[in-house]
C-alpha cells in the first residue's frame, strides 16, 4: 500500500487521484515496469477487441493512449476519451493516428460525444470509480454501433479482493504492483477504487441491455493466479 493517507473514496478523489499521478502513470506504461501488463493483460485486451474485427474503436479512458495506438496501428479508426488533460496531451504527443478528446464519464454518459458510433468500445482497467462508471455502462448502448461490443478488463475479483470480504463496495487504492518509471515521477496518493464482485459485473453490463458473450480470465505465467476478468458484451440492436 502507498505509504501515504488514503484518499476519501468517491468518484471525485478518483479523479483527483489521476490528476495527480498523470505523469508517473506515463512513464510506468511507456517504460514497460509494470509485469502484469507485459506478460499478459495488454496483449490480453488488444486481442479481445481485435477479435471483433472492428472498423472502428472507442477508447473510455485511454490515458497515455498505448492502446488506442496499438489499434490504429492495425487499421482500426480510433477514438480516445479520457477526462485528465495532461494524459490526453501525453497522447496526443505521441502521434500514432487516434483522435483524442477530453470528457469525463459523467459527459459521455450525458452525450458529450454526440453521434460517434463504435463497433468495440473499450475500458481497459479504466471503470474503477462508483456511480459513473454505472452511468457510463448504462450508457455503453449509445456508443455502439449496430452489432457492436462492450470490452471491458478490470483487476480479477477474486485476486483483488485480497483478505476483505468479497462484496462490493469502496476500498483504498494501492501502486503495489505498479513501479516508477527509472529515473521517472514518483507515485502520489493512489485513488481509491469501487470493487464489484464478477456476479456484479455480469449484471452491470446486462441490466445496461448488452448481452455478455466471452468472459475470460487471463492467467500470469508466473504466479498461475488470474492476472484479469475480461468480459465482452455485444449490442444487439
Amino acid at each position: 500500500m502507498s505509504p501515504t493517507a488514503p484518499l476519501p473514496p468517491s468518484d471525485a478523489a478518483v479523479l483527483d487521484a489521476w490528476h495527480a499521478n498523470a505523469d508517473p502513470w506515463t512513464g510506468a506504461v511507456r517504460a514497460g515496469v509494470i509485469e502484469s501488463r507485459r506478460l499478459v493483460t495488454d496483449a490480453a485486451v488488444l486481442d479481445a477487441v481485435l477479435a471483433r474485427s472492428p472498423r472502428t474503436a472507442l477508447d473510455l479512458g485511454c490515458g497515455e493512449g498505448w492502446l488506442a495506438r496499438a489499434l490504429a496501428a492495425r487499421g482500426v479508426a480510433v477514438t480516445g476519451v479520457d477526462a485528465v488533460p495532461a494524459l490526453v496531451e501525453a497522447a496526443r504527443a505521441a502521434g500514432g493516428g487516434p483522435d483524442y478528446r477530453v470528457a469525463s464519464y459523467a459527459a459521455v454518459a450525458a452525450g458529450a460525444l454526440g453521434e460517434l458510433r463504435a463497433d468495440v468500445a473499450v475500458a481497459n482497467f479504466a471503470l474503477i470509480g462508483g456511480e459513473e462508471v454505472d452511468a457510463l455502462v448504462r450508457a455503453a448502448p449509445g456508443l455502439l454501433a449496430p452489432g457492436g461490443a462492450l470490452v471491458v478488463q478490470t483487476l480479477h475479483p477474486m485476486v483483488a479482493a485480497g483478505d476483505e470480504p468479497y462484496v462490493d463496495g469502496w476500498r483504498a487504492g494501492s501502486w503495489a504492483g505498479c513501479p516508477a518509471a527509472p529515473g521517472g515521477a514518483a507515485w502520489g496518493p493512489p485513488a481509491p477504487w469501487y470493487f464489484r464482485t464478477t456476479e456484479a459485473w455480469v449484471r452491470l453490463v446486462t441490466d445496461a441491455g448488452l448481452r455478455l458473450c466471452a468472459l475470460g480470465e487471463p492467467v500470469h505465467p508466473r504466479t498461475g493466479r488470474p492476472a484479469s476478468l475480461l468480459l465482452v458484451a455485444e449490442c444487439d440492436r
